[in-house]
Parts: C-alpha cells; structure tokens; sequence
C-alpha cells in the first residue's frame, strides 16, 4: 500500500516511505523503471476452503474467491513530492456479460500526494486516505497478519479498509514516536442502494407516485457495527457537510526492541444523512460518534514469540436517532456504545533454507471478543426510537482462530485457518470456517 509514515511496528516485508517513493526505482522489483522515479508495488490474497452459510442453516459450503489484487504505484515528482496511489480490483474484478461469471469490483482506495517539509511536520494533500485508527486499518497487506481473513475487530467496529476524503498532517514527535491528525469526511448511518440518494444529496422520505415511505437500511447496527457507514469518495454525493476528526500516536521505543504500539482516536458530531427517517418518515435527529483504539505488537526478543493485543470501544451521542433503532428490525437495535477486544500468540520457528530462500513457519491463536448490542441499548435506558428491543444476543460474539502461516519469504505467505465462531443467539453463529490463503506484498 502506499506509504504510512504514521505507522509503527511494520514487519521487514513493508515497504517503507523512502523505499517506495525515492530510493526505489524498478517496476514490481524486477525490472528497471523506465521513468526514474517511478515505483509499482503490489499486494494480493487468494482464499479458498470451506464455510458454514447461517443463511441455509449453517450448511458447509466449499467456495473460492480471488479476493483482491492491488496495484501501488508511486511516483517521486521531487525528492520531497511524492504521488501515491492504491488500485484494486476485488473478487475476481468485473464483467459486462454476467457468464463471465465474475461479480467484483475496480476501486481507487488510495489517491494523495505527500509534501515532505521535515521529519516533524509533513502534509498530506485532500485526497483518498485510510483513517489513522489502529494497526491493521493502515497495514492491512496479507503479510501482516496471520489469520486468512482480517482480524474480526477490523470487520466492522473498525470497517477496514475504512478509506475516506480526507488530508493530514504527520511526522515524528521524539526518536520512536510518530503521530497523525486528519481531518475527513464524516460516515453515514446509511448502508443502502446509491439509488436512494436523491438529487438534491439527501434521501427520498416518500414515493412521489404512490406516497408511501421509502424505506432504507442502516449503516450503523448491533449485527455489522459500522461497517456500512463508510462516506462515498466520489461525484459530490455526501450526504452530510459534517467533518470527523481522527488522531493517531505509534511508538516504537528504541530501548524496548520489538515492542510497537499506538493510541488513535476518531470523532464525528453527526452520522445522520440528510433526509434521515423512520419507518413513518419522521425526521431523525443527530447522534455523534466517538471511537478509541489501543493496540500492541511486541515480538520478543531472542525467542520465537510475538504477542499481540487490541481494544476498541465505539460510543454514540444520541443512539435513538439510529436508523437501526428506527427501521422495525428490533434485532439490530444499537445501543450506546459498542467495544471489542482480542489477543494473540504466534511463533516464528525458522525451517531453514529452501528453494534458495529462508523460510519460516508461524502457528498463531487468537481470541477476540466483540459486544456489538450492549447493556444500554432499547428499552433499558429509553433509547429504542420507534422499534422495541428485542435483541437476539447475535451481536455478542466470541472468535477463536487456530492457525498456521508459512512465510517462503517475508514477502508471500500460506495460510490456513479454523475459525470457531460462537455469539449468544439461541440458533447459533453458524458461521464457522475451514480456510486456505495465498498473500503476497511486494
């Protein structure tokens, strides 16, 4: 991905700033660049295996997706202007005819321009940017976790890749410290068709043939958390001229070798879109959101262990204005606040060489937990807006992933996973996995 000079504990197979954007010269690392200055990187992830579908019952399913192929070019304009840029095409990319049988996606997920002034102070230009919040928000290449999806904290309290509109400033504080403020676009509390924004940027509250209240899905609920709620990047079509506020600390101390670990924070007055209602088209009022993320990396060393550890928590102003506590759907009801957390171990045990390159094996567990309906929602405290709260306890949810990640070389991975899913709905989560994975990041 393109470089993030606020991170912080970034394994050997991460590109840096200065590799990518000045020293580097070559096409994909093979071939000289034609264009001095020029750089294209790339990262990727195929997966295959066998899921259980909650939606047939919890059926085993056998399925393969090429989930992402990214392009990472970066152009040095001067030593000091650097271009970035992040391109992916998602689930196999995407077709006019539908027997091609490809259901993707091409997004830009990155677009800025960096202007290096100094080590302490730095400015990223408007532009497509990931959020400062947490670790793998920002290094989210497969090379730098071991599971073969992303950690589930990442899956909606923290919607990685969570890219919006914004600009930042950057830099080094003190040998070891670095931060990163950014100002950008607010998220939405929609997570509905982009049809439903109508022309005058807000959305439609009735059918103007038949009268009838148009109805839409949230983007903040106790079952997804946050992850339909990202802002579009794209035609002036925000619904909302509210602006959030991000803020980011990595450390790396030089007198604790291995240990990397950080503190972000996120802040938006308002989530409501314009045009926000209920079922019965009354017009929901405003509700905030604040977000905090610590998190830690520590490789131990002198010994093949690592250790790993996160904290999220998500708290809403006003959460009977959610549309999730106003859509009739009592299962997803949002109260005031949301939180997660996890741990891991893994071991890095050295197999020696093979195929002229040092490879290394990496057995991992990780435990996380997430409270997605908490104590505090409908009802209780008189939050419920228009729907009664009738939570299922599928938003309270325990994974436990079991592992092994082969590293040929720091810059390719093999993986393997079972995820045991569990949440407190009387049905089940129905929703463990058997999974393979092949990542790369080069």
């Amino acid at each position: 991905m393109p470089p993030l000079p606020g991170g912080s504990g970034t394994s050997e197979s991460a590109p840096t700033s200065e590799s990518k954007g000045t020293q580097s010269k070559s096409i994909l690392g093979l071939v000289d660049s034609p264009v001095p200055g020029l750089s294209i990187g790339a990262y990727g992830e195929i997966k295959y295996g066998s899921v259980q579908n909650p939606a047939a019952n919890g059926q085993w399913q056998n399925g393969f997706d090429a989930q992402r192929l990214v392009l990472l070019p970066t152009y040095a304009i001067t030593s000091n202007i650097i271009f970035n840029a992040e391109i992916e095409f998602e689930h196999g990319g995407i077709a006019f005819d539908p027997d091609d049988k490809l259901h993707g996606s091409v997004d830009v997920e990155q677009i800025f321009v960096d202007f290096m002034m100094s080590d302490r102070l730095n400015w990223r230009s408007p532009g497509i940017d990931l959020v400062p919040i947490g670790y793998i928000n920002q290094h989210h290449e497969p090379t730098q976790f071991y599971s073969v999806r992303r950690p589930e904290l990442y899956n909606g309290l923290i919607p990685s890749t969570w890219r919006v509109p914004a600009s930042s400033l950057y830099g080094t504080v003190v040998d070891g410290v670095k931060y990163q403020l950014q100002l950008s676009s607010s998220l939405e509390d929609f997570g509905d068709d982009f049809a439903l924004r109508t022309d005058a940027n807000a959305l439609a509250v009735a059918d103007p043939n038949t009268g009838l209240v148009i109805p839409y899905a949230p983007g903040i609920t106790g079952l997804e958390a946050l992850a339909l709620s990202r802002p579009v990047v794209g035609d002036f079509r925000q619904l909302s001229n509210v602006l959030a506020y991000a803020g980011k600390l990595d450390f790396s101390p030089p007198s604790v070798p291995g240990l990397g670990w950080s503190m972000s924070a996120y802040y938006t007055p308002n989530t409501t879109p314009r045009g926000a209602h209920d079922n019965f088209g009354n017009p929901l009022g405003h509700s905030s959101l604040t977000k905090f993320d610590a998190e830690f990396r520590y490789r131990i060393p002198k010994t093949w262990v690592e250790v790993r550890g996160e904290y999220v928590r998500a708290m809403f102003g006003n959460p009977i204005n959610l549309r999730a506590n106003n859509d009739g759907d009592p299962a997803n009801n949002v109260g005031r606040f949301m939180y997660g957390y996890s741990g891991e171990i893994a071991l890095h045990i050295p197999l020696g060489t093979i195929l002229n390159s040092e490879w290394k094996l990496v057995p991992f567990y990780r435990c996380t937990y997430q409270n997605l309906q908490t104590v505090g929602y409908g009802e209780i405290t008189g939050v419920a807006g228009a729907d009664f709260s009738l939570p299922t306890g599928a938003g309270q949810r325990r994974f436990q992933d079991f592992g092994l990640a082969i590293f040929p070389s720091p810059k390719i991975v093999l993986k393997a996973t079972y995820q045991r899913v569990r949440n407190n709905d009387p049905v089940g989560a129905q929703s463990d996995s058997i999974l393979g994975g092949v990542g790369f990041f080069f």
